[in-house]
């Protein structure tokens, strides 16, 4: 594999924050002997809690490799971002953290990328990389930013959705117990004021019947949808520990521990507006149905996408729609001992992308 460069980009003038801001991201180079004719860029947001490390480290669990490395040595690019207000981007009041800013910030430092890239600036001796095939690949949280960006800025060749439905994304829990409650917020009214949470009685009736035995219980459940059963225990605990700053508000009662520093791949700060909506049924539906690329909606076998097989409905104006269940996979992909066959899979659909720009822009098409 080639170089690691990590950035520090401002994207101040991005945004509408009102304080100085920034976005920390990891370029993973691959050797220029091994760039396609068509070179494909990837870049990757993590989910709420998590930092780009995410896709860079090469995570615990029954398996080994890191996804960023697993793409660099078959030839991509890949660029991993700190999402605004989390990891070692700056961070800022949450209700700033919205869908806005955020991916405007994101916008911005991935331009900024791909004009080093292009000036052949970015690593001094690494050959300039024109017009590239740009893929975009989120999860979770990180998903629904994802549809965001692309649908207002189209942004992408292609776009992965990881773990989050366009339609209804919910933890998934084991067969026979009691379901997660979440609140589903209101995209415009704030969720103190009335209407806030619209679903204020399900939500209300949820946190009367939480005892200390039901807090324990929603935390199991939420670590089963989580993780597989090959996952060992102690990533389990090491991995979830730090949701005390995002699970709140989330499954009512459920306040887990918050001692000691996050692993590097967590991330104790969230893009905080933003985050808050992920399960929120359709909260980005309209984003959705607007993206006309190619759409990849890729998940675990135990994951948040209520009904994997009605995402497409989604997606109404996707050049084409793809849709990929990975086998003994929870919500955090990264852990599994089948993050590999997961990658490949986001693999030859962004090869796919490349071969399809190349094939459209042959005949007229684009």
């Amino acid at each position: 594999m080639g170089e690691t460069i990590d950035l520090r980009i401002d994207v101040t003038n991005a945004v509408n924050i009102g304080e100085p801001a920034h976005i920390s991201i990891s370029v993973l180079l691959p050797d220029p002997a091994d760039l396609p004719a068509r070179p494909v860029v990837c870049f990757a947001k993590p989910g709420g809690g998590y930092s780009r490390f995410y896709f860079t480290r090469d995570l615990p669990g029954p398996a080994s490799g890191a996804q960023a490395a697993f793409h660099v040595a078959r030839g991509w690019i890949f660029v991993a971002l700190d999402n605004l207000g989390s990891g070692e981007s700056s961070t800022h009041a949450a209700e700033v953290l919205d869908f806005t800013n955020v991916t405007r910030a994101a916008l911005a430092a991935e331009q900024e990328v791909l004009l080093r890239l292009a000036n052949g600036i970015l690593v001094p001796g690494y050959p300039p990389v024109l017009q590239p095939v740009r893929i975009g690949i989120g999860q979770s949280t990180g998903g629904s930013l994802t549809i965001v960006q692309q649908a207002r800025y189209d942004c992408y060749d292609g776009i992965g959705v990881l773990g989050f439905s366009a339609v209804h994304s919910h933890p998934a829990t084991p067969p026979g117990t009691t379901p997660i409650v979440t609140p589903w917020f209101s995209r415009d009214i704030p969720p103190d004021e009335p209407g806030g949470i619209i679903n204020t009685a399900a939500v209300a009736a949820a946190a009367a019947a939480s005892t200390e035995a039901g807090q324990g219980a929603a935390w199991a459940a939420l670590a089963w949808g989580f993780h597989y059963d090959d996952v060992p225990p102690e990533v389990i605990e090491q991995d979830l520990s730090h949701y005390e700053s995002i699970a709140e508000g989330f499954v009512p009662g459920m306040k887990p521990s918050r001692e000691g520093d996050p692993a590097p791949w967590n991330s104790y700060t969230t893009p905080g507006e933003a985050t808050r909506f992920t399960l929120t049924p359709g909260i980005v539906a309209p984003e959705a149905a607007a993206i006309a690329v190619p759409v990849l909606s890729a998940m675990g076998e135990r994951d948040l996408v209520v009904d994997p097989l009605g995402e497409a409905r989604a997606f109404r104006s996707a050049a084409s729609f793809d849709l990929f269940i990975c086998p003994r996979m929870g919500h955090m992909h990264n852990f599994a001992g089948t993050r590999a066959l997961f990658w490949e899979r986001i693999h030859r659909f962004g090869d796919w992308c490349a071969a399809a720009r190349e094939e459209c822009g042959r005949t007229g098409l684009l």
